[in-house]
């Protein structure tokens, strides 16, 4: 039977060695003030440890109070939380407890690198999860069945899966939210001076050298001039001699590299800064449409469809209503040109 994240009320986070703080506070905090906005207890949460022991984080601090798991009443969903070094945190003790709670039915979930201890345990075979954009693809390499997205976070039938940072504040939200309502959670962000709930369908901004691997430094040299130059792109012509390239080995290594040509990702670009005008400031979407180098808003309307699936308009509704934004990857054909 698939659980609903909506009906959890006890959440459990086991910490391991040296796990991200940020990224733990990230998904206890809106329950806190799921119950602070709310004036009674809606969610309440423990932190666990394997021997019961507080674990420091990667910044030092360690987290009290902490206790084992006791199997006779266990979170309605355990999250493992990792960080730095996550391999060397990982053992038997561990892998057979995590084990134990999935024969337990326990739904279980995973914060930053936590989610390369479920798949060492064999728990992720067949899912899809979401996995800090540093550790995407060499456990791409060591788990081939299991299949890492570059997803902010991921709901995969009874494992739920994010990425570092501040992103477990909207995995949790996006949980919380069909119990709490979306007024009580548009309050949530609000308290969190949080501009937009991000969805599921987002994804990780992953830095292009990380993606190339170091390599290819004309395509990283591309990439940043069309982010210096957005309101007044620059031509092939233009990108190649700045990059000492000729146009054709720019068009090669974006498209073996990336799978799109550097118009396609120019395009990118633009959008995604258009995108955040929108969902940041008041001004007329034709200024962001000059700002972001559009002939028109007709051709700016057209081409923020293709990438987002939506019109610029919805961009401007309220932090509830963009739960629900759909996102989508720099995919060849879904970029515009």
């Amino acid at each position: 039977m698939r659980p609903d994240p909506a009906s959890f009320s006890h959440f459990g986070f086991l910490t391991l060695r040296r796990f991200s703080m940020i990224a733990f506070t990230n998904a206890v905090e809106p329950l806190r003030m799921a119950n602070y906005l709310a004036g009674r207890e809606l969610y309440r949460w423990s932190i666990y440890s394997l021997d019961g022991q507080p674990v420091a984080a990667s910044n030092g601090l360690s987290l009290t109070p902490t206790r084992r798991i006791e199997e006779a009443a266990l979170p309605d969903v355990l999250f493992v939380c990792s960080g730095v070094d996550v391999a060397h945190s990982v053992d038997d003790e561990l892998i057979r407890l995590l084990r134990r709670l999935a024969q337990r039915r326990v739904p279980l979930g995973a914060l930053c690198t936590g989610a390369y201890a479920l798949a060492k345990a064999g728990l992720l075979e067949g899912y899809r999860c979401a996995i800090h954009w540093e550790n995407l693809w060499a456990l791409r390499e060591t788990f081939p069945h299991v299949v890492f997205t570059p997803d902010l976070f991921v709901i995969d039938r009874d494992r739920l899966t994010c990425t570092g940072g501040i992103a477990p504040l909207d995995l949790l939200l996006h949980m919380i939210t069909p119990r709490i309502g979306r007024t009580l959670a548009a309050g949530i962000s609000e308290e969190f001076i949080v501009s937009r709930i991000r969805d599921s369908k987002d994804r990780q901004h992953i830095p292009l050298a990380a993606r190339l691997g170091g390599s290819h430094p004309s395509i990283a040299q591309a990439a940043q001039l069309m982010e210096a130059n957005i309101e007044e792109p620059l031509s092939l012509e233009e990108l190649a001699q700045l990059t000492e390239v000729s146009q054709r080995q720019l068009q090669r290594l974006f498209r073996r590299n990336l799978g799109i040509t550097p118009a396609q990702y120019y395009a990118t670009v633009r959008l995604r800064r258009a995108r955040e005008l929108l969902q940041q400031t008041a001004m007329p979407v034709m200024d962001i449409t000059v700002a972001c180098g559009f002939r028109s808003p007709c051709h700016f309307s057209r081409s923020y469809r293709a990438l987002f699936g939506h019109p610029p308009s919805r961009e401007r509704r309220s932090p509830t209503a963009a739960m629900h934004t759909p996102d989508q990857s720099m995919a060849a054909g879904n970029v515009p040109s």
